[in-house]
């Protein structure tokens, strides 16, 4: 019968033909163990990435405060620790990002008239609190950059 011939590749797939809807347990299973690997990996560095981002909250409020500290001493003669008197709102000032808190004292060895140490030290509760590699930023009225860590010369 010429019109009515079906060939055997149809009818193979007519006898196996059965519905097949979603993925079996073992298959999401398996997608589920490689989603959590890779967030294993993935979450650490992420979150080091984020810490790295928000060290430059302190630094660059370092040296905002360096500088109103320079125009502080051509304005008055003398450096401050009042962090008020360089126009911020509150002494210690707290960073632009609310992660770091900026004071400032006599440089060590000197007297604050002639020298400051600017130092941030992070806020507790910020997410920077539990940065062990970079824990506080230093800048002196030489410029000397220094911080505290366990990588604190890769911090500045």
């Amino acid at each position: 019968m010429p019109g009515t011939a079906v060939s055997i590749a149809q009818r193979r797939g007519m006898a196996g033909h059965r519905a097949t809807a979603g993925f079996t347990l073992m298959e999401v299973m398996i997608v589920v163990v490689i989603v959590g690997i890779l967030m294993s990996i993935a979450l650490p560095a992420y979150q080091g990435s984020l810490q790295k981002g928000r060290r430059s909250d302190a630094m660059s409020a370092l040296l905002d405060a360096s500088n109103r500290q320079q125009q502080f001493m051509l304005d008055q003669g003398r450096y401050t620790t009042d962090m008020q008197e360089l126009g911020y709102a509150a002494s210690p000032r707290i960073s632009e990002e609310g992660h770091y808190s900026i004071s400032a004292a006599a440089c060590s060895g000197g007297a604050i008239a002639n020298c400051f140490e600017l130092t941030a030290t992070p806020v507790s509760g910020s997410p920077q609190s539990s940065d062990t590699r970079c824990t506080t930023f230093v800048l002196d009225s030489f410029g000397t950059r220094s911080a505290t860590g366990t990588t604190a010369t890769e911090c500045w």
